[in-house]
């Protein structure tokens, strides 16, 4: 009885100490851990180009994400005015797409009475972009307010041939983006990707093309792989975001975003994915060097 009493506490203080290993080696082995604790690049492949919206990650400024872009890998950070380009260069980044836009996401290119404004913004960041080399502008098509989804295209496709011939001209690409209106962006017009396609038949420009939103898509329309396969020449950059919530985009979440980059890399892209998900975490630059890796495909 005594050896038996012995023994057995050593046993549950053995099997206590290798569950607790154990437990120990699978948190660290999570994608954010390893991220976490690896402070050299994210991005190694070469495969994707690599972005981040800055505006996810609050009260950061591009002087404070740039050196965090620069040591993860990242070529670009997305979503900047020509006001927060300054920071870039000394990093070896660019803005992979700039905003801007006169009205915003709501009043946009759908009605006739926006045009005039639109065009004089979109002007001045072409300009913006031509002097700093930086490849793209974001446009918006604007919420539907009770017009008909065809007569908004038709006002779309007339404002931007406004001033498609100035992008073309200065070499800079223009991009209306796709948004879902289910829950973030309610009425929004471009809020489906055969509609913006038709928009970009109807523009006739290689200067004007979609920012698939595959956050946004998922929401709307699913079939993000097949639409990609389907329509990639159409869509000239791309924002991931995990589905539901628009947080992380690891196993917390509905989409496979390796198999999802797997795709855009099979399609010959050569043009950015920015990450574009609010980080839940505390340590927000950790989840965003887990997301470049869990896309560096």
């Amino acid at each position: 009885m005594n050896t038996d009493n012995k023994i057995t506490p050593t046993r549950r203080t053995i099997m206590t100490a290798a569950t607790a290993a154990a437990a120990t080696a699978l948190l660290k082995n999570t994608p954010a851990a390893r991220a976490a604790d690896d402070q050299g690049p994210a991005a190694t492949k070469g495969n994707i180009n690599h972005s981040v919206c800055l505006w996810c990650y609050k009260n950061m400024k591009s002087s404070d994400m740039a050196p965090h872009a620069q040591r993860l890998g990242l070529k670009a950070i997305d979503l900047l005015t020509p006001e927060q380009f300054s920071p870039l260069k000394e990093h070896g980044l660019i803005c992979s797409m700039t905003s801007g836009v006169n009205g915003g996401i709501t009043s946009g290119f759908n009605r006739k009475e926006n045009h005039e404004k639109i065009v004089d913004s979109l002007k001045k960041l072409c300009d913006a972009n031509a002097e700093n080399g930086y490849p793209n502008v974001i446009c918006f098509s604007g919420n539907r307010n009770g017009m008909d989804d065809h007569e908004g295209m038709i006002n779309c496709a007339e404002g931007i041939k406004q001033v498609i011939g100035y992008f073309e001209q200065k070499k800079v690409t223009l991009q209306m983006e796709l948004l879902n209106s289910k829950v973030n962006h309610k009425d929004y017009m471009c809020d489906r990707s055969p509609w913006g396609i038709e928009l970009v038949k109807m523009v006739g420009s290689e200067r004007f093309i979609l920012l698939y939103d595959i956050y946004h898509m998922q929401i709307d329309e699913g079939d993000v792989i097949a639409t990609i396969q389907k329509n990639h020449q159409y869509f000239g950059h791309y924002h991931t975001g995990g589905v539901p919530g628009r947080h992380e985009i690891d196993d917390t979440q509905e989409l496979n975003y390796p198999a999802i980059m797997r795709a855009i890399v099979k399609t010959g892209f050569k043009g950015y994915v920015a990450q574009e998900f609010i980080p839940a975490r505390p340590d927000m630059i950790a989840s965003l060097a887990q997301a470049v890796k869990i896309c560096d495909v």
